[in-house]
This record gives C-alpha cells, sequence and structure tokens, in this order.
C-alpha cells in the first residue's frame, strides 16, 4: 500500500503532544521509517504586538488537527486511533481518506513561504488602541496596511472629527 498523507483530528491544543506520543510509540513498534515517515503540524510565523512590543508567534493553521504521512495498514490505524488525544481521522464512512498530492503540495509551500514572511495581524477596519507617542490611550479604526514599512494609517477621532494618523506597529494594539 502506497504512503499518504492524513488528516488526524485531535483534540485543540493537544497537537504537540500527540504527535510526540504517537512518534515514540512508532519508534517502540519499529514502525517509524517503515509505516509512519512523517507527522506535521503546519504553522505560520505572526507578528502580534502586546504592551507596545512586538512579537513573533508560530499559530497553528489547522488548530485540532495533525498531518501523518503513513502507509494506512490495520496496525497504523489502531495505533493513530488509539493515542490519547486523537478524536479520529478524517474519513469517508468508515475509511480514512488521504490527502490530496496538490492538497499537500499546497499546504507546504505557504508553510515554506510563511517562514520567510511573518504574517501581520492587522486588517482594514480593525478597532485599535494607540500605546506610545502622542496619541497614547486614542482608539480609532485603521483605513490602510503597509506591511513592507511596518506603518497603518489609523482613523483618530479628535475634537468630533476623524483624523487620519500615519503609526507605526508597535505603536498600537487591537481592541
Amino acid at each position: 500500500m502506497p504512503k499518504a498523507w492524513y488528516a488526524v483530528h485531535t483534540i485543540s491544543g493537544h497537537e504537540n503532544k500527540v504527535r510526540n506520543v504517537i512518534r515514540k510509540m512508532a519508534e517502540d513498534k519499529k514502525m517509524w521509517d517503515e509505516d509512519i515517515y512523517d507527522i506535521l503540524i503546519p504553522t505560520e510565523r505572526e507578528m502580534q504586538t502586546r504592551n507596545g512590543k512586538r512579537y513573533e508567534i508560530d499559530k497553528k493553521v489547522f488548530p485540532g488537527y495533525i498531518l501523518i504521512q503513513m502507509q494506512l495498514t490495520d496496525d497504523t490505524f489502531k495505533l493513530v486511533k488509539g493515542t490519547n488525544g486523537v478524536t479520529g481521522f478524517v474519513q469517508s464512512g468508515n475509511k480514512p481518506v488521504p490527502l490530496e498530492e496538490y492538497e499537500v503540495r499546497r499546504i507546504m509551500s505557504n508553510l515554506e513561504s510563511s517562514k520567510d514572511t511573518p504574517k501581520v495581524n492587522w486588517n482594514k477596519a480593525d478597532a485599535i488602541r494607540v500605546v506610545e507617542g502622542p496619541f497614547s490611550d486614542f482608539t480609532g479604526k485603521i483605513e490602510e496596511v503597509n506591511a513592507e514599512k511596518e506603518k497603518l494609517k489609523v482613523l483618530i477621532n479628535i475634537f468630533g472629527r476623524d483624523t487620519p494618523v500615519e503609526l507605526d506597529f508597535n505603536q498600537v494594539e487591537k481592541l
């Protein structure tokens, strides 16, 4: 039976623990690199600002899911399904459905591009609060995002009028 990628549903927040347990059990049973080849938790780099400081974090693309490259046999099915934290395979009827090759390629290419440039979590029309600078403690709405320069054009209500102000990413936080 050929190897393929399968999506496995886990308890949300337990993806890393499930991956480690499956890998250890597969190694103990001499199934790693024989029937189970890889376990992937798709994440992307994202910029976040908290208390005026910028952080790069890894955010799960599919919370509650891991991807396993394996040959689907009775033994591998039982090993994965019997792992604590696994709620089941993505399946049709009673049979797990492998991911299509184009889906896996798209996921992998998105992960690679995310490593190079972190995703910016600012969007037009987001409500923000200014945490630094002369407009500190003012609230406003994002009008424009310039990711290359790390600048935002924000409309802030000053004296009853919306005034456009250009701010750095680290000067604001989401409401």
